[in-house]
């Protein structure tokens, strides 16, 4: 059995149990790089660590190798675990995953988790969506492929002032997305939450505009994830 397991967005009591209880019985644990440290305290002492994390700009795992990891695992009938950052059914290249154990033949389970999207809205004490002003909420990825601004986005729904948007994977796009967005016809001063490193011990949460997020993303970026929110956000104590 192969089980696709969220690790949530890394403090290590923020795992569900099931995905606690599944680590400790995980023969082979293949996980992301944002999956390690104490999550990992989790893991049987004899377990295999594997990691095969995917971080922009450094080197990577490719994706092919992920996938014959874990059919060659699944293969010989151990206890494994694939070990995604976040819920791991949010732009976490799950689909390929799946359709590469399905084809092979081999069963598996998906465990759901905390998300980075929710644990920056609970670290910043806010809602994501608010009963009058924020009706809709709406997760998307600042890169597509080949790591650019994805360019079949709808832009009216991104620009939406009465929608909180989370944008994944987005600081070193966000300055041509906020562009697209203000020419959309989305205001400049649109609040935005930059929420760096969520739950661990150096997390940063930075209250700003869209207008000037984009200027210091343009910048430059951090080597830590950065998780992007904006639009009609609650105030809250960050």
């Amino acid at each position: 059995m192969i089980s696709f397991v969220s690790s949530g967005p890394g403090a290590a009591d923020l795992l569900t149990l099931r995905a606690a209880r599944l680590l400790g019985q995980a023969q082979v644990i293949l996980h992301d790089d944002l999956s390690s440290g104490p999550v990992l305290d989790h893991a049987a002492p004899d377990a295999l660590l594997i990691p095969v994390g995917k971080r922009a700009g450094r080197p990577s795992t490719r994706q092919e190798a992920v996938n014959a990891l874990l059919i060659e695992h699944g293969r010989r009938s151990e206890r494994v675990v694939r070990l995604k950052s976040g819920d791991c059914t949010l732009f976490g290249r799950l689909e390929e995953e799946i359709a590469a154990v399905t084809e092979a033949g081999l069963d598996f389970e998906v465990v759901p988790g905390v998300t980075a999207a929710t644990a920056a809205a609970a670290a910043a004490r806010m809602p994501l969506s608010r009963r009058l002003t924020a009706r809709r909420v709406q997760f998307v990825t600042g890169a597509d492929v080949s790591g650019g601004l994805p360019g079949d986005a709808n832009w009216a729904a991104l620009a939406d002032p009465g929608a909180v948007t989370v944008v994944y994977m987005g600081q070193r796009t966000f300055a041509a997305l906020a562009a697209r967005l203000i020419a959309a016809g989305m205001a400049p001063d649109t609040p935005a939450l930059a929420a760096q490193a969520v739950s661990l011990g150096d997390q940063a949460l930075a209250r700003s505009t869209i207008a000037e997020l984009a200027a210091r993303l343009a910048e430059g970026v951090s080597d830590q994830p950065v998780l992007i929110l904006y639009g009609a956000l609650a105030e809250g104590a960050a």
